[in-house]
């Protein structure tokens, strides 16, 4: 099966062709831009996707050497994400599907993060806990079987990501926050500072970090002097913690056979290194396929058997993956 994959939910511009296991994939990335203003801003985002997208899909194409004829599918992310963002890849799927005449499948951008670890052809034993954390999102969900869902914890308020983006920014790093920081906290000593760690004793599986967000510019504004090595160590390190236990909680109570971890925050060579202490197998796909990426939508698009009515959905910046 030959699949075109487009991913547009925030400030990636992604196209993939999956064929028979084979991944041909280019990025477009926006960060040199976004960097400019310490964040993603979502209308500059959607500008920066028109220009590179059809150029994306015509090099991609000439690089796995298929032709319009040779696609079976296209999937598209539909969701979540910027509103933006996300109508500049689904209405360039609907167009091609229409010219094209071939089916169309959203995709929702969290079961893409899930699916990537499945572009390796790895086997993963079921019942799983998925732990997927970005920028943009923080939850953990229990899937029984690929393709079947229940949302079982999510943020409350900021993503972990948001959450080193944000204080990468107090502490006067440059975005993106997460690799700022892990580099900073490469060299820094975790016991000279100690931050909160919120909702890592709640009797459930949702998670908060505006409150860790705050303790960090209230600390900086008092400490100015203080190492930033050090300081980006104990962030890490309070965000890491919260995101294994969640984890390794849920494990044990949906009694799961693996985990399954996707998003940006994935990268993270901390969160990598404790979760191998949850007592399952734990499944990272490969660094290209953690952040925002057109083949983990492919990947997902293999899950499906219906396609869309070709003017039956729309962008949907708040859908939620649930059981289906």
């Amino acid at each position: 099966m030959a699949i075109l994959a487009l991913e547009t939910s925030c400030d990636e511009t992604s196209v993939a062709v999956l064929r028979q296991g084979m991944v041909t994939q280019l990025t477009a990335s926006q960060i040199d831009v976004h960097r400019l203003t310490g964040g993603v801003v979502p209308e500059i985002a959607a500008r920066e996707h028109v220009p590179v997208m059809m150029p994306l899909v015509q090099q991609v194409m000439t690089q796995a050497n298929i032709t319009a004829t040779d696609i079976e599918r296209i999937a598209v992310t539909t969701g979540p994400g910027l509103i933006t963002s996300l109508m500049v890849g689904v209405e360039t799927a609907r167009t091609l599907a229409y010219a094209w005449d071939k089916p169309i499948f959203p995709i929702n951008h969290i079961e893409g993060h899930i699916a990537a670890n499945f572009l390796s052809g790895q086997a993963v034993a079921w019942p799983a806990v998925a732990l997927v954390v970005s920028g943009g999102h923080t939850e953990l969900l229990y899937v029984p079987q690929p393709g079947t869902y229940q949302l079982i914890g999510k943020t409350r308020d900021d993503a972990a990501g948001e959450c080193f983006d944000k204080t990468a920014r107090i502490l006067g790093l440059p975005y993106p926050g997460g690799p700022a920081i892990a580099q900073q906290a490469a060299t820094g000593d975790v016991t000279q500072y100690s931050f909160p760690t919120p909702m890592l004793d709640s009797p459930n599986f949702d998670f908060s970090f505006s409150g860790l967000k705050t303790a960090v510019l209230y600390f900086y504004r008092d400490h100015p002097a203080a190492s930033i090595p050090n300081v980006c160590a104990a962030i890490e390190q309070a965000i890491i913690t919260v995101l294994v236990a969640k984890t390794q909680r849920a494990v044990a109570q949906y009694q799961a056979k693996a985990v399954l971890v996707g998003g940006g925050v994935a990268a993270n060579q901390l969160l990598r290194e404790l979760l191998s202490s949850v007592g399952v197998p734990v499944y990272i796909p490969a660094l290209e396929y953690c952040t925002d990426n057109a083949a983990m939508i492919a990947a997902a698009c293999q899950w499906h058997n219906q396609p869309a009515d070709l003017f039956s959905f729309s962008a949907n910046p708040n859908w939620e993956l649930t059981p289906r």
